[in-house]
């Protein structure tokens, strides 16, 4: 008896795309760090460790920046990564580059990824036909792989893209308040909002 159907290739139907499959090998998760953060989400925490004083939806972010900061699609440290918004991230959502490993994956900072916790050198990868960072996939720790896509907009920077440094960004030690109600603490014991 002749087995063939298993060795033939399905036909795809036609005008399907073909893509490659995503290699994505394990990435150094040793930095990797989840804190307790009640009530904070990405945009104050983005506010404060970038600089960057746009207000309003994640999302919002790249159209706001325009006029009044650089944007682009090339990582750096202490940019900020705008995602779009989606059906799963309503509100988009933002990222602070900590550090460029290589031209397709840094390590992130950001708030409310996971919901109520701050996340420190998070993996993260562009998995853009095109290497222009619009298509982005986050490690997910429980199961030690990347995510599922998510679209992006870009990157917002500080100051002139030229200026930025290749350092990581070190997380800041001082209170700064979103509201006159409400500070909000970032140390290297975790994050805090509302009174210390």
């Amino acid at each position: 008896m002749l087995l063939t159907g298993c060795a033939q290739k399905a036909a795809l139907p036609p005008g399907s795309p073909m893509t490659a499959p995503i290699f994505a090998p394990q990435p150094d998760t040793a930095t990797y760090s989840e804190q307790p953060a009640l009530g904070l989400s990405c945009v104050p925490y983005a506010r404060q460790r970038s600089g960057i004083a746009l207000r309003g939806d994640a999302y919002a972010w790249w159209e706001a920046a325009a006029g009044h900061y650089p944007r682009g699609a090339r990582p750096a440290p202490g940019a900020v990564l705008v995602l779009n918004q989606t059906e799963r991230l309503r509100s988009g959502h933002l990222a602070v580059v900590k550090t460029v490993i290589n031209p397709r994956e840094i390590l992130v900072d950001h708030a409310n990824w996971i919901p109520d916790e701050v996340v420190t050198n998070m993996p993260v990868i562009d998995v853009s036909p095109a290497n222009d960072w619009s298509q982005l996939r986050f490690w997910n720790a429980p199961s030690r792989t990347f995510g599922a896509i998510y679209p992006a907009s870009g990157f917002v920077y500080a100051v002139a893209e030229n200026t930025l440094s290749p350092q990581p960004v070190p997380a800041p030690e001082t209170i700064l308040e979103d509201s006159p109600d409400q500070p909000i603490v970032i140390s290297s014991h975790g994050v805090t909002v509302g009174s210390p």
